[in-house]
């Protein structure tokens, strides 16, 4: 760091005396600095004549990288010293659970951390957290996510979900009859209605349905009459209270996922992550969906 700062300094004064001045140092030792990081890079960067030096080509490119970087290094010091729990949190999230959990509470971290930008990014799967600059995601599944740290956040229950038109044309009366109508499955979840069935004491059979990648959009065509959806409670508690869908039959039973935080191992210590990470456990303990 001290040797791109004595460039910085070289490059915009195009003194080494005027440098050393200004970093209170010896010309003597500016010099070395600049040799020592002509080394380290491979590139001469001044060119030297006498009493004179003036960079490169390649020094002029050099510095105006240098400039910028150290300006925003600066900066994030200035940010860091004025409020060390500020920063940028980048999350992922699932959609439906982000838009229908937990945006409406992420206002409260809002107003506990005034000085964190929150960034939001949509992911179904999990991925890899570091290249992609994302500090911690929402986590459907089981508790395995590759370099990361894993919170439980909570279960939930699943209930067959239909429009009440269709629940009259068919006279849904018990777990067997939801057979006879159309199944509406989420992509992610291929096994869901087969579990579901098992946990009525049902042998397997015939399962086959329209298959649909996304939660609003199978919500959306159950609500339409189009078949049969097995969903989380929680996520369809709106359309329930409004009577767009009604339970095909009232028998709920446990998913086999959980809902967790994945945080990047290489971020657990970083501020921002770790504000966010207290703050969503107390939530998700306090008011679990």
């Amino acid at each position: 760091m001290g040797l791109l700062v004595a460039f910085e300094a070289c490059a915009r004064l195009q003194k080494f005396t005027a440098a050393a001045h200004e970093l209170h140092l010896t010309q003597s030792a500016i010099s070395r600095q600049i040799r020592a990081l002509e080394d380290a890079v491979g590139v001469e960067l001044f060119t030297r004549d006498r009493q004179t030096v003036r960079l490169t080509p390649a020094g002029e490119m050099y510095a105006l990288e240098i400039r910028d970087a150290l300006r925003a290094i600066g900066n994030a010091t200035l940010q860091l010293r004025a409020d060390p729990g500020a920063g940028t949190l980048t999350l992922a999230i699932l959609p439906t659970v982000g838009t229908r959990w937990l945006a409406p509470l992420l206002p409260d971290f809002m107003r506990a951390n005034p000085g964190i930008t929150l960034n939001l990014v949509t992911r179904l799967d999990p991925f890899d957290l570091d290249a992609e600059g994302v500090h911690a995601a929402i986590h459907y599944g089981h508790a395995h996510w590759p370099q990361a740290e894993l919170d439980l956040l909570f279960g939930e229950t699943v209930v067959p979900a239909c429009s009440p038109a269709l629940k009259a044309h068919y006279g849904f009366a018990a777990a067997a009859d939801l057979r006879a109508a159309p199944l509406l499955h989420l992509n992610s979840r291929p096994q869901a209605w087969t579990d579901w069935f098992a946990a009525q004491g049902l042998a397997p059979g015939d399962e086959a349905g329209t298959r649909i990648d996304q939660f609003a959009t199978v919500t959306q065509a159950a609500s339409a009459g189009l078949g049969v959806a097995l969903l989380p409670e929680f996520l369809i508690r709106s359309e329930l209270d409004r009577g767009e869908l009604v339970p095909a039959v009232d028998l709920r039973c446990g998913s086999a996922g959980s809902y967790y935080l994945a945080c990047a191992s290489s971020q657990l210590r970083y501020p921002p992550l770790r504000a966010f990470r207290e703050w969503l456990g107390r939530q998700a303990a306090a008011s679990p969906p």
